[in-house]
């Protein structure tokens, strides 16, 4: 199963490790990510799916639960931001491309989603910066519980190799993003269960020893 691109490549240790060294949380409006705990609905995968109460959770706290990063940017400019060029020039991003996920560009539209929202891992980051539309990322805690964060235009996430997770649209059914990378672009998605897998053990070890990103 493929997510947003349909090759692989294993990167050596210093790149799946990458994420935990290197972060800030760029603020350039006042609207920052939505993020909270999942209920046990299984009922149409682009709701909400919020507790009763809500459980948010805050950017310090997802970054230190999951490992994930989160900047803010204005999706009005970003060829002249700053922000943004510091960003790929710190993390070593030198290739990037764009994509769009609806109904109109994906035949098989319901098909894609429940595959989308398979769960699985990459041995790589997987960073999506949102350019119009909307959507949200489920990814696991530290204790395997599921936090749901919802990307509007102007969010950028950073998802850790090794962790598991998935995507989905939400009901305006429509996204487009950059996806950016390190050299090539090629990886592929390993569905769960793949524990053994070098950047999973990575992953939880660094999860364990508090080597994640501070915000």
């Amino acid at each position: 199963m493929y997510i947003w691109g349909p090759k692989l490549k294993v990167r050596t240790r210093p790149r799946v490790m990458a994420h935990f060294f290197i972060g800030a949380v760029i603020v350039e409006n006042s609207k920052m990510v939505r993020a909270w705990y999942m209920d046990d609905d299984r009922s149409d995968q682009r709701n909400e799916h919020q507790k009763n109460p809500p459980e948010y959770v805050n950017i310090e706290d997802l970054t230190r639960l999951t490992g994930c990063e989160y900047f803010k940017l204005n999706p009005a400019a970003l060829d002249k931001d700053d922000n943004l060029k510091k960003i790929k020039e710190e993390r070593g991003y030198t290739y990037e491309d764009e994509m769009v996920c609806s109904k109109e560009c994906l035949p098989n539209y319901e098909e894609k989603l429940k595959m989308f929202y398979t769960e699985h891992l990459h041995t790589d980051e997987e960073i999506r910066l949102v350019v119009e539309g909307s959507g949200y990322f489920d990814v696991r805690d530290k204790n395997d519980k599921w936090i749901r964060v919802e990307v509007v235009p102007g969010d950028m996430l950073i998802l850790p190799g090794g962790i598991y997770h998935r995507f989905t649209l939400d009901n305006k059914n429509y996204i487009k993003a950059r996806r950016f990378f390190i050299g090539e672009p090629v990886w592929t998605a390993h569905n769960r269960p793949c524990d053994d897998m070098e950047a999973r053990k990575q992953y939880l070890q660094s999860l364990q020893t508090g080597e994640v990103v501070k915000v």
